[in-house]
């Protein structure tokens, strides 16, 4: 996937005010709209003028899409990093009249093919005496605050216009209770705390979208949980009792004789809880001993006199 440079699209510097930005679609819009352009290219330039102006016409989008940096040139290869997204506060914006299926995969993986919505159930236009918005933002947890519930201080970024006409960043700090149990992809409504309401409208809610951090031993998927276990090779062929860590603390695990590489035993129950708590597995990797020394190499030898086996007999070779 290709890095899109929406400033070099748009032909306007990266600190253009939202004005200079309006002129400026306006103008190759103009140019390129394919029932007058003599372009060769104005229907494709059309869609990616529309593309890049979707995201800078929005101050949110805007500021979202300017914290991965100017180092990225057009054209080079791009994966979104993890987390570019944590803590950005969204309302929406609209579409600039685009149709946004025609919006490019790297548009997709920043905002998703319906501009960033993140499941907006229930927001609202302003009107007088109108309710605010609800608000969107995603961040993330570690997964023993899954387990456990927790009590998190975040810090969430909103974008405002300045008197120059150019977005700036604000922040805000909220306490957050973390339930116990709550999913990846899952949504935590906070009353009140989205977009403060017109006239005697009340504020809009804020949605926190839950993300896990990546965990350097464990993998979630739903509820259930995998760990990759290292075991010896006379652990795997004998079978064991060893100790596996989990989130909730170390239990012993019983390896079966004969056990292969790639192997999976549950430990049911052991997953995020819930009233039906998901599962904790345990993928056995089998962990070959360096032979380093003359001894270790020579019961590398005998083992291998001890077995008539062709790890490759089911490739045919």
């Amino acid at each position: 996937m290709e890095f899109k440079d929406y400033y070099k699209i748009m032909g306007v510097e990266r600190d253009a005010t939202q004005d200079e930005i309006k002129r400026a679609y306006r103008r190759l819009a103009r140019k390129y709209h394919p029932d007058v352009s003599k372009e060769p290219d104005a229907e494709a330039r059309f869609k990616e003028i529309g593309e890049a102006y979707e995201v800078l016409k929005d101050p949110e989008k805007r500021a979202a899409y300017d914290q991965l940096g100017s180092n990225w040139q057009a054209g080079q290869e791009f994966r979104p990093p993890p987390g570019w997204d944590q803590g950005f506060e969204f309302h929406g914006g609209g579409f600039t009249g685009a149709d946004a299926s025609d919006f490019s995969d790297f548009f997709e993986s920043l905002f998703g093919r319906a501009g960033f919505a993140r499941g907006r159930a229930g927001g609202r236009r302003r009107e007088f005496h109108a309710r605010g918005e609800d608000t969107y933002a995603k961040v993330q947890i570690d997964l023993e605050d899954a387990y456990h519930g927790a009590q998190r201080t975040i810090t969430l970024k909103h974008t405002e216009l300045g008197p120059d006409g150019r977005p700036q960043l604000k922040e805000r700090t909220l306490n957050v209770r973390i339930p116990k149990g709550v999913r990846q992809g899952q949504h935590i409504r906070l009353a009140g705390q989205g977009a403060p309401g017109i006239g005697q409208g009340g504020a809009g809610d804020l949605y926190l979208e839950i993300e896990f951090r990546p965990h350097p031993f464990y993998r979630v998927e739903g509820r259930d949980v995998s760990l990759d276990l290292p075991v010896a090779p006379w652990e795997a062929a004998l079978g064991a009792t060893v100790k596996v860590p989990t989130p909730t603390g170390i239990v012993d695990l019983k390896i079966p004789p004969n056990s292969s590489g790639g192997r999976k035993l549950r430990l049911k129950g052991r997953g995020i809880p819930a009233r039906q708590p998901g599962d904790f597995y345990v993928v056995l990797q089998i962990a070959l001993p360096p032979a380093e020394t003359e001894r270790q190499k020579q019961a590398y030898r005998e083992f291998r006199q001890a077995f008539d086996f062709n790890p490759r007999q089911r490739l045919g070779v």
